[in-house]
């Protein structure tokens, strides 16, 4: 049974430790009623995602995560794949029940022919994360206000002569790899920090940039 509507607000949990699943249905469905910082996959885009890899792999070095894929061959290869590609330790497994049937927004069921993430009750999913809430308050991804691309533009990290040099230097801040397109690196910020975390980084990232450049300029000055 799914979880009153009246009742959401009081049995919402709060979870520091990051969850990675596969799509944006399963994430909305753990947002209703998890605060804290829920990832995508994008099914097996992460094979070929080296910036969203990148950022897992950040968020897993900070405190660990957790992985709840589905519970099918796709869902445990994608399992595996990130469990083998994080530091030992960091990871904790947790599986949904193996349940027959499809979600209602497909016209066929899956190749398994079992239940996602986002098609198992609140209720079940809420018990299986009830044991990682640290029961603090904290701000979900749906109440800190985002880093937008306009924050983006005015700090000189997209749009700009340099922007790809003083993105390259906010990402090694946040211990991500350089060379992340503007959208990769929004979104990795987004997941990372807030916008105040975000224009301290930027301010240290363009800090730091100037200053290789007046290094730069006085080695050509010198070599003139």
């Amino acid at each position: 049974m799914e979880i009153k509507e009246k009742e959401k607000e009081n049995k919402r949990l709060s979870i520091s430790r990051p969850i990675i699943v596969e799509g944006r249905y399963d994430r909305e469905k753990l947002l209703s009623f998890v605060d804290g910082t829920v990832v995508t996959t994008e099914g097996f885009a992460i094979f070929n995602s080296r910036e969203r890899m990148a950022l897992i792999r950040r968020l897993a070095e900070r405190g660990g995560v957790i992985v709840l894929t589905d519970s099918d061959g796709a869902g445990a290869v994608i399992r595996s794949h990130i469990t083998s590609s994080l530091p030992k330790g960091s990871v904790t497994q947790l599986y949904i029940p193996r349940v027959e049937g499809k979600e209602r927004r497909k016209k066929a069921p899956s190749r398994a022919g079992t239940l996602g993430v986002e098609g198992i009750d609140a209720d079940t999913l809420y018990e299986l994360l009830r044991p990682f809430s640290d029961g603090e308050a904290r701000a979900s991804d749906a109440e800190r206000t985002p880093v937008t691309k306009a924050d983006m533009y005015a700090c000189g990290l997209s749009g700009a002569d340099g922007a790809a040099e003083r993105r390259d230097a906010a990402a090694r801040l946040l211990g991500l790899p350089p060379g992340m397109t503007p959208n990769a690196f929004l979104a990795a910020v987004n997941v990372l920090t807030d916008r105040d975390g975000f224009l301290r980084i930027a301010e240290a990232a363009k800090q730091e940039n100037n200053g290789k450049n007046e290094e730069k300029n006085t080695k050509a000055a010198k070599a003139e």
